[in-house]
């Protein structure tokens, strides 16, 4: 038997994709891999019933494959239910480049990484994400058509990040009415925990609203910069989880709420801009309702992104983007009522409901 002489740190990796729990039924996932370039790249499609896997690349450091590749399937798969739940006809992928952004990404990495998109005739649509800019993505484009949030002087719909915020923003007021009863923000303490594109301009709305924002990276730059251009007040306590605050906003990487931060959490609100805040979607999920937090559930308040890349595929403009994106308003309450007649966590509503309407078209798809 195999487990009988292999040591157990190498048992995990027998079944790299399919036992893996965000595996999730991924209908493909591709390895990519260039010599030349020292491309090391991993595109997940998780579902396309409802359309084109349409999902951002990362470009990140990983301290292993295996945590590449987890990553990219709890991110493809958070696409998927992204769209649904938005309404958008476009089913969730996702794409990691192995790598530091800083340091080892090229134009011709970049141009190697778009052959690759482009292999899969348009079933992958690719677009921006961490590590990634706007500039990035027009470099993609003269390989494939299959990309979207390239700039504007090329076409695009440009820079997601500024529409992403407004959704967490709108997200945000929708979680502050349902838990104080009113959406004003204005007086609230709001901890943003990342500062890059999206978490800034997700600062300027708060900031424009009159709340109070802390705000931490581990960049200092960046924060001795926000700090000064938006009034915010840098953190500097010795744990950011149990800071006194009204709403904790996390806007970097995934998994913030686990075992180690859940039982401190003071804040009473947790709406961010970060992907798969949830470790453990279930547990920490009904842990924060058992604690009255409310959880704005990331994947439908950080989807103005899509709404804004989906623009180029669909042709809208920039009225009928924002107009799509302050819904998320009303789609996040509604989320809220859905979860108290259900007696469910809002991260489970919000799945079923997303997880309704691909069924519903699949259903369709049979006949």
């Amino acid at each position: 038997m195999i487990s009988e002489v292999l040591p157990f740190n190498e048992l995990k990796k027998v079944d790299p994709v399919f036992g893996q729990l965000s595996f999730d039924n991924h209908e493909q996932i591709v390895f990519c891999n260039d010599k030349d370039t020292g491309l090391k790249a991993i595109i997940g499609i998780h579902n396309t019933v409802l359309g084109p896997a349409l999902g951002g690349t990362r470009m990140w450091q990983y301290n292993n494959e295996w945590e590449a590749l987890n990553d990219v399937l709890r991110l493809s798969r958070g696409m998927t239910f992204k769209s649904a739940i938005t309404g958008l006809n476009l089913g969730g992928g996702k794409a990691v480049i192995i790598g530091d952004a800083k340091t080892q990404k090229t134009p011709e990495l970049m141009k190697k990484f778009a052959e690759f998109v482009h292999s899969l005739s348009g079933k992958y649509i690719t677009a921006e994400d961490v590590g990634m800019e706007t500039s990035d993505m027009d470099l993609v484009r003269e390989i494939t058509p299959y990309v979207t949030g390239i700039s504007e002087e090329k076409g695009g719909a440009g820079n997601p990040s500024p529409i992403t915020a407004y959704g967490v923003f709108m997200g945000m007021k929708a979680a502050a009415k349902y838990k104080f009863g009113t959406d004003h923000l204005e007086g609230r303490k709001v901890l943003v925990q990342g500062i890059g594109h999206v978490g800034e301009s997700l600062v300027e709305h708060l900031r424009n609203e009159g709340a109070e924002v802390l705000i931490a990276d581990i960049n200092e730059n960046r924060l001795a910069e926000v700090s000064k251009k938006y009034g915010a007040t840098v953190f500097s306590g010795d744990d950011l989880y149990s800071a006194d605050v009204d709403v904790y906003a996390p806007c970097a990487l995934g998994a913030t709420i686990n075992d180690g931060t859940i039982e401190k959490l003071n804040a009473k609100i947790v709406a961010g801009a970060a992907n798969n805040q949830l470790a453990d979607e279930k547990k920490h999920g009904e842990l924060l309702k058992k604690r009255g937090i409310v959880y704005a559930p990331d994947f439908l308040i950080n989807a103005g992104g899509i709404i804004n890349v989906y623009a180029e595929l669909e042709g809208y403009g920039k009225a009928e983007i924002v107009r799509k994106t302050e819904n998320i308003y009303n789609t996040t309450l509604e989320i809220f009522e859905h979860s108290d007649a259900k007696n469910c966590t809002t991260h489970e509503s919000a799945l079923s409901i997303a997880q309704g309407r691909i069924d519903a078209r699949k259903l369709e798809q049979e006949k």
